[in-house]
């Protein structure tokens, strides 16, 4: 009977013991940062200035890893089932709180990962063609309400960011304007230059030259607050919706499971990161705005959008896999 008490006393307490002297040497090898999308983006640059900061910090080398394809999910899936030491990390973007009301996926976006921080968000600005008879949000609803269904806008792909924008939008001005997906942001800027589609919920980045230019039209900001880059913009949610809101994020997650002491000190040197001033400058010219997190909060975050995604999705109508 003793022996059995001892044995399960040992199988409780040495897990914990082995999770502490871990975390006692982490890290002790070469750690692996998943992006899972192309070389390039926004998400990838502020991945490689986070492994390059925790690099020169911990004298141990940090490698960025692309693995696109299945819109993120691959890359996702690899962290999912990787061991939970804090040797392979995940950067991944608002995708990882949308695709699981899109598609079946081999992981719970929910459960199988300790979200550490919240680095950065991208926000979105309701943009039209010059030729759309509307300078303000109230005559823009005011057109589409009097053309239901005759307003085309255009998106980066279906369930992308500005896809739910757009859809959030429909339902909460009750008006009815008409996807039309492009493969990517460039191809849908092109199709707002040349005015065969009128309206794009744009990352602000992506759109920000054309509408200093005057070759687009800003109507409006997706964030809580206006942007230091379009200060003369309203945001939706000051011209009579509060609650909209939408932001292409970019946060750091590790495998469920991982230490505590270790999502910490993840968490503190990506504080540090986002800190420095000229890493802010640096994630600015990105067209982001440096975040920081506790992991609790960027935990909760994620929770809120993975529901609130879902609702959009769910009421839109919007076709799953």
């Amino acid at each position: 009977m003793l022996r059995k008490a001892l044995a399960a006393i040992a199988s409780a307490v040495l897990p914990l013991l082995a999770a502490a002297a871990a975390a006692e040497t982490y890290p002790a090898k070469p750690i692996e940062l998943v992006v899972p999308y192309v070389a390039g983006g926004t998400t990838d640059t502020i991945a490689r200035m986070l492994a390059q900061r925790l690099t020169d910090d911990w004298r141990q080398t940090v490698i960025v890893s692309n693995r696109p394809g299945g819109g993120s999910t691959i890359g996702t899936h690899a962290v999912a089932k990787a061991a939970p030491d804090g040797y392979t990390l995940l950067v991944n973007t608002i995708a990882f709180a949308i695709t699981p009301s899109l598609q079946k996926l081999p992981y719970d976006a929910l459960n199988d990962f300790a979200p550490v921080i919240e680095l950065a968000s991208v926000p979105l600005v309701l943009t039209v063609h010059p030729s759309v008879p509307a300078t303000n949000l109230a005559e823009f609803i005011a057109l589409a309400k009097a053309r239901p269904g005759g307003l085309d806008y255009a998106s980066s792909g279906s369930g992308t960011s500005p896809h739910l924008a757009a859809e959030m939008f429909n339902a909460m001005a009750g008006v009815k304007l008409q996807h039309v997906p492009f493969k990517g942001n460039a191809e849908g800027i092109n199709a707002m230059l040349g005015g065969h589609v009128k309206i794009y919920f744009a990352l602000v980045p992506a759109v920000l030259q054309h509408i200093r230019a005057g070759t687009l039209r800003a109507i409006a900001v997706t964030t809580p607050q206006r942007l230091a880059s379009l200060p003369g913009v309203p945001t939706i949610a000051e011209l009579g919706f509060p609650g909209y809101e939408i932001s292409s994020w970019q946060g750091l997650f590790a495998p469920a499971g991982t230490p505590p002491d270790i999502v910490a000190r993840l968490n503190a040197e990506a504080v540090a990161m986002l800190d420095d001033p000229e890493a802010r400058r640096r994630i600015s010219n990105e067209g982001a705005d440096p975040i920081g997190s506790t992991p609790e909060q960027f935990s909760a975050r994620v929770r809120s959008e993975v529901a609130k995604w879902a609702k959009v999705i769910r009421e839109a109508g919007i076709a799953t896999q």
